[in-house]
């Protein structure tokens, strides 16, 4: 018998994914959101192959689904210990200089990655949108819209 195949169903395990991917998706959509899914379920099934259990489950299809709320749930605990991290630091920022707004900081921190570093090159590093582009080896028209998302979500803070 291959190595590939299910041992009950005799079906390959890239078959058993295909054959669940959309359900998957939909099912890590409910628990992460639509951003999130599809990583999740890709991370469940190369953990699964990784581990060699997909091969030997007697209901495969169980063990995906496990295996995507398995996933889930540690996406939403790394969520809440970054977050968690992030408050830390605005509250050790606002300590330190009483003079920030706190809501400012905060909502700086709750930008996304791409956001907060295209706001630093911009006005921490004066860099206009052609050179922040070059700098992080992405399209001009997507730092323009990092930085337009990001001025947006400060102004409803600063109330602007």
């Amino acid at each position: 018998m291959d190595a590939e195949e299910n041992l009950v169903g005799l079906v390959s395990p890239g078959e058993v994914y295909e054959d669940h991917s959309v359900e998957l998706t939909r099912f890590a959509t409910s628990l992460v959101g639509p951003s999130d899914a599809a990583d999740v379920v890709h991370d469940a099934v190369a953990s699964l192959l990784a581990s060699g259990r997909l091969v030997a489950a007697e209901n495969p299809r169980a063990l995906l689904y496990r295996a995507v709320l398995a996933k889930a749930n540690s996406l939403h605990r790394s969520t809440f210990r970054r977050r968690r991290r992030e408050r830390r630091f605005v509250e050790s920022l606002v300590a330190v200089d009483p003079e920030r707004r706190l809501d400012v900081v905060a909502a700086l921190v709750r930008l996304s990655p791409q956001q907060r570093a295209c706001v630093w090159l911009a006005y921490w590093e004066d860099l206009d949108a052609a050179s922040i582009s070059e700098r992080l080896g992405i399209a001009e028209g997507t730092v323009k819209s990092h930085l337009a998302r990001a001025r947006e979500r400060l102004r409803k803070v600063i109330g602007e």
